[in-house]
This record gives C-alpha cells, structure tokens and sequence, in this order.
C-alpha cells in the first residue's frame, strides 16, 4: 500500500483552502483520507499554515511520501 500526503481542496469558488491528508497514492484528489494531518490557507495574508508534526512525523515513519507542494510547505514552517 503506498501512501501519500498531499493537499485536498476545500472551500467554495475562488476562496479555496486546503487540508493535508494521508492518501493511498492511487485515490483521487478529494478521495477518503486515512488521517488529516493539518490546514493551509492561502487567502490570508501571511498564509496560515498549521501541521500536526507529530503524526507528520509518524506517517513519514511509516513509508508515506510527501508531495512538493507539502513538502515546501512543511519546510517553511518553524521547527
């Protein structure tokens, strides 16, 4: 079973934002995640990130591969 984390879009026409989740790889885009792990809103200003990096942590542990898009944004965020 391989598993991702990716972004699912969320909210209405031209104001999205979007959860990070734990996919199979193979699921579409707003499939039924395993686990959520976080938000990212963009229309603020700054963007709000928040993650979970515990379960992050735990999913990466466990062979989940992040997206780029997460990826960057997980290392943007402060430790």
């Amino acid at each position: 079973m391989a598993l991702t984390i990716r972004l699912t879009r969320m909210g209405c026409k031209k104001r999205p934002f979007y959860r990070l989740v734990v996919l199979e790889r193979a699921s579409r885009r707003d499939g039924r995640p395993l686990e959520f792990l976080g938000h990212y809103n963009p229309m603020t200003e700054p963007a709000e990130v928040v993650i979970n990096k515990e379960a992050y942590d735990k999913w990466i542990g466990m062979g989940a591969t992040p997206s780029d898009t997460v990826r960057s944004l997980v290392s943007k965020q402060p430790a």
